[in-house]
């Protein structure tokens, strides 16, 4: 079996010093040795949420921290406004809908962001909306909203709130969510965190609070104020993920050495190293606007004739690389290269090797080396 590399946008890998910290032995959840490492996650993670806000760490997959977002703030009735720019905007709308709240949505094509007077028209014809949710970092089309001119519309009501599925995005993509006064925030731990699946995490403003006092939509284990409770008392309301805070404390401590600034630049290097080599095969495209490219992942297009889902069992099949296929209306229409997380230059530059040989051998000549060649020059000019 050749060697495996997963270049997806999550799960990701994880570092093998994160990996062992989950063989360590267990440990009483309700004891002081489980809370000194709650406080220790909680104050690392309010560096990387750039808050001093409360955040909450639930055990659960990024689409629990969703619903926790939805379920504690409202009640059924509620007027809110959610933008769409691909499948998980799709997936918070739905949320919404499921707990009975009155859904306005913006949505755009695939691989556009959500332009700001769009955002500010959208509000103005819906007065009576409390709340406003917005993907940063869209990974089925490969889309990063700007949220430093977004969230200046949305606060320009500064008793609306906004939420923000940052799931892909924190520790990757800049997200100063106090000097943004983003309400809300919502990531998870298998993404930019380097960490296994199974902990949400959930940031809250004093504005979400006062929203908390009057919602009465039902909620239990997604309760974020009996967190809070609990957290205070340094315990967490249920068992807890245990091994996961192991890991995920060493993975923080790991990011915030680094430094969180190196830790976006990283992104960005690979982000535009590996969509101007896929220009530069020529015979593939990119689906994104470049204006909102994510630094997370590439969605592209593949050639006519090639079906993407074909090309990618190829290219594990023969070198061990694992790309991700497309979501919802973009299924069997595209593939894509994740580059978040735990992702180094050299993973790139295999990976689009293995795709230039793949669609060699489908019938497109001459194009060995000329995506590898452009990351390449780009890599080394940052290594200069």
């Amino acid at each position: 079996m050749p060697k495996n590399f997963l270049l997806i946008p999550g799960p990701t890998p994880v570092p093998q010093d994160v990996l062992l910290e989950m063989a360590r032995e267990m440990i009483n959840h309700r004891g002081s040795e489980f809370a000194n490492i709650l406080k220790t996650n909680t104050d690392l993670l309010k560096k990387v949420f750039k808050t001093e806000n409360d955040v909450l760490i639930l055990t659960a997959s990024g689409t629990g921290g969703m619903e926790a977002a939805v379920a504690n703030f409202f009640s059924q009735g509620d007027e809110v406004l959610v933008g769409i720019c691909g499948v998980f905007g799709e997936r918070f709308a739905k949320i919404c809908k499921a707990y009975g709240l009155n859904v306005k949505t913006i949505v755009t094509e695939p691989g556009k962001g959500i332009e700001p007077d769009v955002l500010e028209k959208a509000l103005k014809e819906n007065p009576n909306v409390k709340a406003v949710f917005l993907t940063h970092n869209e990974t089925s089309t490969g889309v990063t909203n700007n949220l430093k001119e977004l969230a200046p519309i949305v606060k320009e009501n500064p008793e609306r709130l906004l939420i923000v599925d940052a799931v892909s995005s924190l520790g990757a993509i800049d997200l100063p969510t106090d000097e943004l006064k983003i309400d809300v925030v919502v990531t998870a731990s298998q993404k930019a965190l380097e960490t296994p699946p199974g902990l949400a995490m959930v940031s809250v403003s004093e504005l979400a609070w006062k929203f908390n006092e009057k919602a009465n939509l039902p909620r239990f284990y997604f309760d974020l104020r009996q967190a809070k409770k609990f957290l205070e008392e340094g315990a967490t309301p249920f068992t807890p993920a245990v091994s996961i805070f192991f890991a995920l404390k060493k993975s923080l401590e790991n990011i915030l050495n680094r430094g969180l600034e190196n830790n976006f630049k990283r992104h960005s290097l690979l982000g535009k190293a590996v969509r101007e080599a896929i220009k530069a095969i020529g015979v593939t495209k990119l689906l994104a606007d470049e204006r909102w490219a994510s630094d997370a992942v590439t969605p592209v297009i593949p050639p006519d004739g090639v079906n993407p889902d074909d090309l990618r069992k190829y290219i594990r099949s023969k070198f061990g690389i694992v790309l991700a296929g497309g979501q919802g209306n973009l299924k069997g229409k595209i593939f894509r290269i994740g580059h978040v997380g735990y992702v180094e230059p050299t993973d790139i530059l295999v990976a689009l090797s293995a795709i230039e040989i793949s669609l060699e051998n489908v019938g497109y000549k001459g194009i060995k080396g000329k995506g590898v060649q452009v990351a390449e020059e780009i890599f080394a000019q940052n290594f200069n």
